[in-house]
């Protein structure tokens, strides 16, 4: 067996734009491969628009991918299999509002995958299992008639978990499943995620804006910027010793709660806007905004290469 859970090879997802009478390929994700080992958690960071989560969304068969191979668990996932693999591979969504149907009660939302997947066979083992996965993620037995208005924003993040969880998955894409929710009950949130994978050895991927987040949880983080990756690495080493020019201004911008460090601290500041991905500068999509930027950046996009200890960045001249 491969020690590793998911193998993303060159996954591109390119979207049609109609501009006028053109139409033009939004390329949001552009070549990106990675892999997640079992049990482990890969972060993935970027800015607003950067692809997070269409990289996610891809995984799952929720777009059609442009291009490139999906290797779950040894067996490639294509559109024809993508049904008996969702048993496998769940999504925990960002907003707790609109991902939980309004019509449906708690106990509807988080049956409907053994429904879909038939994981019962009388109604009381159905109810015995929702009944169960609302205690592992902290739901009291009488919440299971109440509809999902009547929930706080943390209680339905926990209603949409308990339902990717139903069909005991093997690996999981959580897309900014805290960004929506209070600081306090954001850690609630990420200390159940990690109970959870001690407990039943579930691989994530996390998708996130929040740097430590992303640290506190992921054994490796990658940085992704405008639809590719420019930075993998172990989560410690990557916040320590950042080598691409974009993840170091990403981890200037992480604020500190020490005045003095913050105050020996030289912010980073990017010069110039995100380019549009309809139009993408020649070579290296950084290279507008970089101040290390050559000819050569111009010409040759840099391949994501091991700088050693499994340390891969996308840099010419770093």
């Amino acid at each position: 067996m491969s020690e590793n859970i998911l193998e993303v090879q060159h996954l591109k997802q390119y979207f049609k734009v109609r501009n006028g009478w053109k139409l033009l390929d939004l390329k949001a994700v552009d070549d990106v491969s990675f892999t997640i080992k079992h049990g482990q958690t890969l972060g993935l960071v970027g800015e607003s628009g950067c692809g997070k989560t269409t990289v996610g969304r891809t995984l799952l068969h929720l777009y059609e991918p442009t291009d490139g191979k999906i290797i779950f668990d040894g067996e490639e996932v294509t559109s024809k299999n993508i049904t008996a693999m969702r048993k496998k591979m769940q999504m925990v969504f960002q907003d707790p509002y609109s991902s939980l149907n309004p019509r449906m009660t708690v106990e509807d939302i988080i049956g409907e995958p053994l429904d879909v997947h038939k994981l019962y066979s009388t109604r009381a083992e159905r109810r015995d299992k929702i009944l169960s996965l609302m205690e592992t993620v902290g739901l009291n037995a009488e919440h299971a008639t109440r509809y999902a208005h009547e929930f706080s924003g943390g209680q339905r993040q926990r209603i949409g978990i308990a339902r990717a969880l139903a069909v005991d998955p093997k690996f999981i894409v959580c897309d900014e499943p805290v960004s929506a929710l209070d600081v306090s009950i954001q850690a609630q949130v990420i200390n159940m995620f990690e109970e959870l994978q001690e407990r039943l050895g579930v691989a994530y991927l996390f998708i996130a804006h929040d740097l430590l987040v992303v640290q506190h949880i992921s054994d490796r983080i990658a940085v992704m910027y405008l639809g590719k990756l420019v930075e993998v690495a172990d989560a410690d080493e990557l916040c320590n010793e950042p080598v691409h020019p974009y993840t170091q201004s990403l981890l200037s911008a992480v604020p500190i709660p020490d005045p003095k460090i913050t105050k020996a601290r030289q912010r980073i500041v990017l010069e110039g806007d995100v380019p549009s991905p309809l139009h993408m500068p020649t070579g290296c999509p950084f290279r507008t905004r970089c101040k290390y930027a050559t000819e050569q950046c111009a010409q040759v996009c840099p391949e994501l290469t091991d700088r050693g200890n499994g340390h891969f960045v996308a840099c010419h001249n770093r």
